[in-house]
C-alpha cells in the first residue's frame, strides 16, 4: 500500500521538478512526484514521431547547466556527456553562399566573419569581451532569491549588495554599461558594433528566441544575455547531449529515486487542496488523495494557481497579477524523417553535426514578427535546425536521418480562424520550401514529417499557450517581477505551496537554477 502523507508533494516531472525532488530527498525528506504523462522530462523528453524515428521534443541542445546541480547531486561527467563540435553554429546565407561559421576557436570565427565584413571581424573579439562583462553581473544574480521589493528587510538588503557587487568590479563604466544595455532592443546594441546584415540577423535571433517579439522590441537584449550567459568567447554556443536531452532528465530521475523519491507516472493532479490558505495535499484524476506538509509545482502559474487551485483560494489582487502574465508561445517544432543525410549547399559532410540558422537580417526577423502581430503565422520564419542523428544515430533506422527544426513565429492563436491539420500542413510546406533553398533535393529525401505548434505543446505538456519559458523572458517579467511580484521568491499566496519551474527566476531553459534557488529558499 502506497504511503499517503509526505514531507513534499511535487507536481510535474520536468527538469526543475526532478532536481527539486532529488535535492530534497537527499536531505532525508519524504518526497513523492506526480507526472501526468507516461514519461518524465517534459521539455527535455524525446519522442517517436514516425515509425523508428525519434526526436528531441523541444530542446535539441542545452546552453548551460547550473554547476550547483552537478555538484550537489554528484552527477558523474561520464554519465552526462556533452558533444562540443568545432563549429557550434552555422548561419546560412542564400545570397552568395558565404555562410557564417561560429567556431570554438574564436580566431576561426573572426576569419569567417572577415569573408563578409572586414570591419565586423575586427570587432568580434571585443564584442565577446563586452558581452562577457555584462553577463558577469547576471551570473551571481541567477543564483539568488530575488529581493522582496514590497518589504525589504536586512537579508534582502544584503542580497541586493551581492547583486551590485559584480557591476562595481568593472568600475563606474561597467555600472553604466549594464544599466544602459539591459533595456535595449537588439538593433540598438548592434548598431554600436556591426554592419553585416547576416551577422546582425544571426545575433538578433538569439535576442528573440522563444519570444513573441521582434528584434525592435524593447529589452530584447535582456533575452539575448539570458541565452548567452555562460558563452564567454562563444556567443550563440550550443552543446549537444549524448543520448539526447532526455538523457539529462533520466540522470536526474535516477538521482531522485536513488535518494528516495517516489515517482508516479500517468498520475494527473486535478486539484491542489487547501484549507484556510494552507495547502493540505493533492487530488488525482482517479480520485486518490495524497497529503503533504509542503507542495511544490513545476507547472506554470496559470496551471498551478488558476487551474489547480479553487478561485476561493485567490483574492482579486493575486488574480489580476496572474492574469497579467504574458505567455504568448510562438515557436513550433517540425521533425522530418529522411531517407538519407541531407546535402546542404556550401557545407561539408563533416560540418553537418551542428546547429544551423536561417536569419538573414534584422529586418527579416522583424517582418516575420509583423505577421504574428496581425494574427497569422510567418511565411518567412526564423528557422533553427539540426540533424540529431549525427549525434545520436539511434534516433533513426540505420542509414536514415532526422532533421529537427524550431520555427518562429508560429502563434498560439490565429485571427478569425482555428488551427487545423490543413493550416499545420501549410506551415510544414512553407518550411520545407525554405529549407529546399539550402538543401539539395530536400523534398525527395523526406519520408514523413511531424509538426508541434504551441497549441499542441499546451495540450501535451501542459504548457500555457505553448510558452517554453512559462512566460515571456521580458524586463517586466524578470527578477522580482517573475512570475509576479507576490510570488517572486518561489512562494505563492498559499502558505506552503511553492513553485520551481521556468516561470520563476531566473527564467527558461534546462539549466536548473530555478530548482536550486527554490530548494535553498524552502529549507532556510
Amino acid at each position: 500500500m502506497v504511503k499517503k502523507k509526505f514531507d513534499y508533494i511535487i507536481v510535474g516531472g520536468g527538469i526543475n521538478s526532478l532536481i527539486s525532488a532529488a535535492l530534497l530527498s537527499k536531505k532525508n525528506k519524504s518526497v513523492i512526484l506526480f507526472e501526468s504523462n507516461n514519461k518524465l522530462g517534459g521539455m527535455a523528453s524525446t519522442t517517436e514521431f514516425y515509425n523508428g524515428f525519434r526526436c528531441n521534443l523541444v530542446y535539441d541542445y542545452i546552453k548551460w547547466i547550473d554547476d550547483r546541480v552537478i555538484k550537489q547531486l554528484n552527477i558523474d561527467k561520464s554519465s552526462l556527456k556533452f558533444i562540443e563540435n568545432d563549429f557550434y553554429r552555422i548561419s546560412l546565407n542564400s545570397k552568395d553562399g558565404k555562410h557564417l561559421f561560429f567556431s570554438r576557436d574564436i580566431n576561426q570565427t573572426v576569419k569567417s566573419i572577415n569573408s563578409i565584413s572586414k570591419s565586423d571581424s575586427e570587432k568580434w573579439i571585443a564584442f565577446n569581451k563586452y558581452i562577457s562583462k555584462i553577463t558577469s553581473f547576471l551570473k551571481p544574480l541567477y543564483k539568488i532569491t530575488p529581493p522582496n521589493i514590497k518589504n525589504i528587510g536586512l537579508s534582502d538588503a544584503i542580497s541586493m549588495k551581492e547583486m551590485v557587487k559584480p557591476m562595481w568590479s568593472h568600475g563606474t563604466r561597467g555600472f553604466v554599461d549594464i544599466l544602459r544595455t539591459l533595456p535595449m532592443m537588439m538593433p540598438e546594441l548592434l548598431d554600436e558594433w556591426f554592419d553585416s546584415e547576416l551577422l546582425r540577423g544571426t545575433i538578433s535571433a538569439s535576442g528573440v528566441k522563444h519570444l513573441n517579439q521582434g528584434p525592435y522590441s524593447a529589452a530584447t537584449v535582456l533575452n539575448f544575455l539570458h541565452q548567452n550567459l555562460y558563452s564567454d568567447s562563444k556567443i550563440l554556443d550550443s552543446k549537444f547531449i549524448f543520448g539526447g536531452t532526455s538523457n539529462f532528465s533520466k540522470i536526474l530521475e535516477n538521482k531522485a529515486i536513488e535518494n528516495g523519491t517516489l515517482i508516479k507516472l500517468n498520475s494527473k493532479v486535478i486539484s491542489i487542496d487547501c484549507n484556510d490558505n494552507i495547502g493540505e495535499g493533492v487530488t488525482l484524476e482517479n480520485g486518490e488523495k495524497f497529503f503533504g506538509k509542503n507542495i511544490i509545482s513545476g507547472l506554470d502559474q496559470h496551471n498551478t494557481c488558476v487551474k489547480l487551485l479553487s478561485i476561493d483560494n485567490m483574492n482579486p489582487k493575486i488574480k489580476t497579477q496572474l492574469d497579467n502574465i504574458k505567455y504568448r508561445g510562438s515557436t513550433a517544432r517540425i521533425h522530418f524523417a529522411l531517407k538519407e543525410l541531407p546535402n546542404i549547399n556550401g557545407i561539408k559532410e563533416d560540418q553537418l553535426n551542428t546547429v544551423f540558422s536561417i536569419t538573414p537580417s534584422i529586418n527579416y526577423l522583424e517582418k516575420s514578427f509583423d505577421e504574428v502581430k496581425y494574427g497569422s503565422f510567418s511565411k518567412s520564419p526564423f528557422i533553427e535546425f539540426c540533424i540529431p542523428t549525427l549525434i545520436n544515430p539511434e534516433f533513426a533506422p540505420n542509414g536514415k536521418h532526422v532533421l529537427s527544426a524550431s520555427v518562429q513565429y508560429i502563434p498560439y492563436k490565429l485571427k478569425d480562424k482555428e488551427w487545423n491539420d490543413r493550416l499545420k500542413g501549410d506551415v510544414v510546406n512553407n518550411v520545407k520550401n525554405i529549407l529546399s533553398k539550402h538543401i539539395l533535393n530536400f523534398s525527395d529525401i523526406i519520408i514523413d514529417s511531424s509538426i508541434y505548434i504551441p497549441l499542441d505543446f499546451e495540450n501535451s505538456l501542459n504548457i500555457t499557450e505553448g510558452s517554453f519559458s512559462h512566460g515571456d523572458m521580458t524586463l517586466d517579467q524578470f527578477l522580482f517581477m517573475r512570475p509576479t511580484i507576490s510570488s517572486s521568491q518561489y512562494k505563492t499566496h498559499i502558505q506552503n505551496l511553492f513553485i520551481c519551474g521556468p516561470s520563476t527566476h531566473p527564467g527558461g531553459g534546462l539549466h536548473g537554477s530555478n530548482a536550486v534557488n527554490m530548494v535553498n529558499q524552502i529549507i532556510k
